[in-house]
């Protein structure tokens, strides 16, 4: 047995020696043990090296948040291969970019999903092998198979038989590719973010040092796999051998909600959309939270008025806010304790990580000053696929020799006690009347406004002012606000360069695939 897990699917193979009749996986009315699921990744590893599946050849897993998706993951690390997860809603000419920009010899796909892989795989020549998964009976082969490789049928794969048949597995290190995860594309097209086994182990380790979970833990997740926040629910969940209960989205809260009271869930992530939609709620008083010990934000920082909000409806639960990027996973994390008294911070670097706040020339600048933050530690990740210059620019050698630390692009400020606070990307920041702003200063006071749900801040083109800036703003439920008073309240708060010179009200704000704000969208 792996005591001392040192690769990512050691969590699923230590916790199924250790307890393997522990239901580890709630999802789609199944619940399935850590033997059950550790033995069908099995299975699945030893049908990908059968047809030829080498070491460090990338898997794409297109896929729902779901027991095959699951299944997969872990059975294309046991192959000693890399795990790609494209978010299910991108469209045809995305995926094939993915297919094509990873060297894709393998894909997992659902028959839900027919006519995008139909396209997207008529662009990508790579592909030699497609794993078919569907509902009920097997389904006709898509478009295009003919040319493949192997078709195989999902359900095919998991006839009666010893799971252990077939001989060995690859021997595969820590040094070892694991997964490439794909950026939204905010700066372009898509970028691949490369992860060794090591960083992976490092990450999922700190954050549950610092979340204290135990065995016993039970954590329902709504993030897709392809965000990194929703995939590291499940891989920390198997290091530390708890449950997790699997949704695919938070689109109906009230669903989400009965599932957290049905199935005792002790930790919940969440985004700040997520928290808009609760506190919108006007029956949440209704549904259980007795069980739930902690929430957890990340993706964007949670408005000071939403985090008193939150405080205020639920007591008893420590309330982590935290802040990371897909190049290191995790940053920082604020201990709940220091909530009320540091509300807008982000924390303290997680555990075995360090940070710093730099000028342009990489000196540290003093307590309180704005700089770019860099991060240093095991879970910074390796660079981007095939994207030298993007690496060089952002992953860079460090002071000591060999090392390479992560330029986050991030502005950040430390107070004296070191505690971080975020600015503002250095690409969101608006140039108007002269003067620098940063977006989410503007939109955490107007999220403090009496009726504001959520609000997004852009600049506009403006004849004289250059960028003018302009006020998105969802109100609350029966909240009635003009534009005249979010003006006036703004001139209140801000300063005056800070005041957006337009104010549109909307329905709501449109969001990425991770839950962030797109502010492309706006204008």
């Amino acid at each position: 047995m792996q005591t001392n897990p040192y690769l990512v699917h050691h969590f699923l193979e230590y916790s199924a020696a250790r307890h393997g009749r522990k239901v580890a996986l709630v999802c789609d009315g199944l619940r399935l043990t850590y033997g059950e699921i550790d033995a069908a990744a099995n299975r699945f590893a030893r049908y990908l090296v059968s047809i030829g599946v080498d070491r460090h050849q990338r898997v794409v897993i297109f896929l729902d948040n779901s027991v095959e998706a699951v299944i997969a993951l872990f059975g294309t690390l046991k192959a000693g291969a890399v795990f790609v997860l494209p978010n299910v809603t991108m469209k045809s000419a995305k995926l094939a970019y993915i297919l094509n920009n990873c060297g894709a010899t393998t894909l997992v796909a659902h028959d839900s999903r027919r006519r995008v892989i139909e396209e997207a795989m008529a662009d990508a020549d790579g592909v030699r092998h497609l794993v078919w998964c569907h509902h009920g009976q097997p389904c006709e082969a898509p478009q295009g198979s003919r040319r493949l490789d192997s078709f195989t049928q999902w359900s095919d794969l998991f006839v009666a038989g010893d799971s252990d048949a077939g001989g060995r597995l690859p021997a595969v290190i820590d040094r070892d590719l694991a997964t490439i995860i794909y950026t939204s594309g905010s700066t372009g097209e898509p970028k691949g973010v490369v992860s060794a086994h090591y960083n992976m182990v490092a990450a999922a380790r700190s954050i549950t040092t610092y979340l204290e979970n135990v065995e016993t833990d039970i954590v329902l997740n709504t993030l897709p796999f392809s965000f990194d926040y929703g995939l590291y629910q499940l891989l920390m969940v198997f290091l530390f051998g708890g449950t997790l209960v699997l949704e695919n989205s938070f689109t109906y809260p009230r669903v989400v909600l009965e599932r957290l009271a049905v199935e005792e869930v002790t930790g919940f992530p969440i985004v700040p959309t997520m928290v808009a939609m609760l506190l919108q709620m006007r029956d949440l008083a209704r549904f259980d939270f007795r069980c739930l010990r902690y929430l957890t934000n990340t993706g964007a920082a949670l408005p000071v008025a939403h985090i008193r909000s939150l405080r205020k409806m639920l007591p008893h639960v420590r309330i982590f806010s935290m802040y990371g990027l897909t190049e290191c996973k995790r940053v920082s994390y604020l201990p709940p304790e220091k909530l009320d008294e540091k509300p807008d911070s982000v924390g303290i670097p997680i555990p075995n990580s360090e940070v710093f706040v730099v000028d342009a020339t990489g000196r540290e600048v003093a307590a309180n000053e704005v700089g770019e933050l860099v991060v240093r530690g095991s879970h910074v990740m390796q660079g981007y696929w095939n994207d030298p210059v993007e690496t060089a620019r952002v992953f860079r050698p460090g002071n000591r020799h060999g090392e390479i630390v992560l330029h986050t692009g991030d502005l950040f400020r430390r107070d004296a006690e070191g505690y971080l606070y975020f600015v503002s990307r250095t690409d969101d920041l608006i140039k108007t009347r002269g003067e620098r702003v940063s977006p989410k200063e503007i939109e955490n006071a107007l999220c403090a406004l009496d009726g504001v749900a959520e609000a997004a801040v852009v600049g506009v083109p403006d004849e004289v002012l250059g960028k003018a800036l302009k006020a998105f703003v969802v109100c609350g439920r029966q909240a009635h606000l003009s534009e005249m008073q979010v003006q006036a309240y703004c001139h209140k708060t801000l300063e005056p360069f800070m005041v957006p010179k337009y104010v549109e009200f909307v329905e709501a704000l449109p969001k990425t695939s991770s839950g962030k704000i797109d502010r492309k969208s706006l204008h």
